[in-house]
């Protein structure tokens, strides 16, 4: 039978992975657009990227959208986001 405990570390495990694919998709931003977003302006569902910021800094990362998603696709690899929103 399988403890509460190990059901909690994976639990744990797919949030921290979450909280690593934001903080990549920032990371990246910031290198090819040079914008700052904060955590919180970032959301990742079904490997769609939905950004909470101006409409400005989101055109500015669509013209850049392919460059963008084939950094992400090297650094995250298979799980990496498809889409940006």
């Amino acid at each position: 039978m399988i403890e509460i405990k190990d059901l909690l570390v994976k639990f744990n495990n797919l949030l921290f992975s979450e909280e690593v694919k934001k903080n990549t998709v920032i990371n990246i931003l910031y290198q090819i657009v040079g914008l700052k977003i904060k955590l919180k302006n970032v959301k990742i569902k079904n490997n769609i990227i939905y950004l909470n910021i101006k409409p400005i800094y989101k055109n500015e990362i669509l013209l850049k959208k392919d460059k963008i998603l084939l950094k992400l696709k090297k650094s995250l690899g298979k799980k990496s986001p498809r889409k940006i929103i």
